[in-house]
């Protein structure tokens, strides 16, 4: 039987773990981490449970194939909630939209703050379902193999239905005159760690997801979905090894022969999938591989507040947007720079799951954009920068917030780089800016190598937990064809 080993139990990871024990090929996932879930994890802290990586669920139909592939049924090892509103949005001037996944309500929020903008929102999501459409089959849903994936006769044809020579914030501002709705839907650049002034508009399919498509948390958290996919791997007969860590993947020449332990072990594979940052990949664990120099993606810095107090205003998934949006930006890819008035994110999974707080209270799980790890000393810009976003939230409306903090944990970007081997802390790689961002993600298989693929969000297709989960169905098909080839 042929063997495999994962370096890196991530979802991506496990997702190829699982396709291919499915298939006959015995798997070996190896962990540095005391849990598996890479950047899907969990605190539990003072009674007060957090979710610390993916906060929505997209495209459940990627985890229902996975699991599918293993004779398993979603609805058997999971429950999804859908979410009535999928975010609370505040503006500074008191403004507040909610984005229902009713068509119905949303269009009638839209109305409520922007009624000359009804006609083109709904032309907005004609032009980003054209995306999808085009992009969809040779991006997302199939392994990418770079220029002889885009000179496929398809995508020739529908290249400029993927908008790849404007912005987000440009082709937004063509259907959207109101500065509420321009912010709300740059945003979504974010979910992949970018500016909305600097990546291709071919990234208004996030928003097309999230809206025709819909959200969706996981019962009893997100970290379920980990969880989940660990058990199904196991029973299938995958081995999963914590607390090992690998320190290098082996070669002959250019082909991959195994791993060697950070113990000095060696352990030898026919074939190797590494679910590790990508770019950390490239330089540290690859000897024949460079990674690129390109821009970083933002990082992120996080508060988990406990408080013993209950704020009525706040739903599941809330934002607070800054007053100048490109200022923050700016701060954050141009100076290197936290902004002095970021855009906030707040989750209060109490609010699904009453049990991640003690009664009368919330878990507060708060994330700002910050730049990858550069000009700031952490160290001893945290507690200011920690004081800087209360302050904030509640100049928003959260009262008293910093006096109901009864527990609480501060990660920093260097927190997440030291946890996840992230480069500087960027959490999705390299950031999707230039007309060329939708092609430039690290590739499945590094050139000039054999017998080894990446995978996870800093690789292609990008982050979230779809596009991962994906990720990993395409190194699992690259190991089987090279396996059985």
């Amino acid at each position: 039987m042929k063997h495999v080993i994962v370096v890196g139990g991530g979802l991506g990871g496990l997702a190829a773990a699982i396709r291919l024990q499915a298939a006959g090929v015995q798997v070996t996932v190896l962990e540095k981490n005391a849990r598996v879930g890479g950047k899907m994890n969990l605190v539990q802290r003072d009674g007060f449970t957090f979710d610390t990586g993916p906060s929505l669920l997209t495209m459940p139909w990627v985890i229902r194939d996975l699991l599918a592939c293993a004779g398993r049924d979603l609805d058997d090892l999971l429950t999804l909630l859908p979410l009535a509103v999928a975010c609370r949005y505040r503006w500074p001037d008191g403004t507040r939209l909610d984005a229902h996944s009713d068509l119905a309500a949303l269009v009638a929020e839209i109305e409520r703050i922007a009624p000359a903008d009804v006609a083109g929102f709904f032309r907005f999501m004609a032009f980003a379902t054209r995306i999808y459409q085009a992009a969809a089959e040779p991006f997302l849903l199939e392994p990418f193999s770079g220029l002889r994936t885009m000179l496929q006769p398809r995508l020739l044809r529908d290249v400029l239905k993927i908008a790849p020579l404007q912005t987000v914030d440009q082709a937004v501002r063509r259907y959207f005159s109101s500065p509420y709705l321009r912010q709300l839907f740059d945003r979504y650049a974010t979910y992949n760690g970018s500016s909305p002034y600097s990546s291709p508009a071919t990234f208004c399919i996030i928003p097309y997801v999230e809206i025709a498509q819909g959200g969706w948390y996981v019962k009893g958290g997100m970290y379920q979905l980990a969880r989940t996919l660990e058990q199904v791997a196991v029973e299938q007969g995958v081995a999963i090894e914590l607390n090992t860590a690998v320190a290098q993947v082996t070669f002959s020449g250019q082909r991959a022969t195994g791993v060697r332990l950070a113990s000095g072990e060696q352990r030898r594979a026919d074939y190797v999938i590494v679910n590790a940052d990508a770019l950390y990949a490239l330089d540290e664990l690859l000897p024949p591989t460079k990674a690129p120099q390109h821009q970083l993606s933002c990082s992120g810095f996080v508060l988990l507040l406990g408080v013993q107090r209950d704020y009525p205003q706040l739903l599941h998934h809330n934002i607070f947007f800054a007053q100048d949006y490109p200022a923050e930006f700016r701060a954050i890819f141009e100076q290197g720079l936290p902004a002095a008035d970021p855009t906030i994110y707040v989750a209060a999974t109490a609010r699904s799951d009453p049990d991640h707080a003690p009664a009368g209270m919330l878990n507060l799980f708060v994330l700002v954009n910050a730049p990858a790890l550069g000009k700031v000393d952490w160290n001893h810009a945290a507690a200011g920068y920690r004081d800087l976003v209360v302050r904030r939230l509640e100049a928003h409306g959260l009262a008293e917030l910093g006096r109901s903090i009864v527990s609480e944990t501060i990660l920093t970007p260097y927190d997440l780089q030291t946890m996840t081997n992230a480069r500087r802390g960027a959490l999705y790689g390299p950031a999707s800016h230039g007309l060329q961002a939708a092609f430039l993600r690290p590739a499945n298989r590094p050139p000039g190598t054999r017998g080894v693929a990446l995978v996870g969000g800093a690789t292609h297709p990008g982050g979230g937990i779809p596009l991962v989960l994906l990720s990993g169905k395409a190194g699992a098909r690259w190991a089987w064809e090279e396996l059985n080839g």
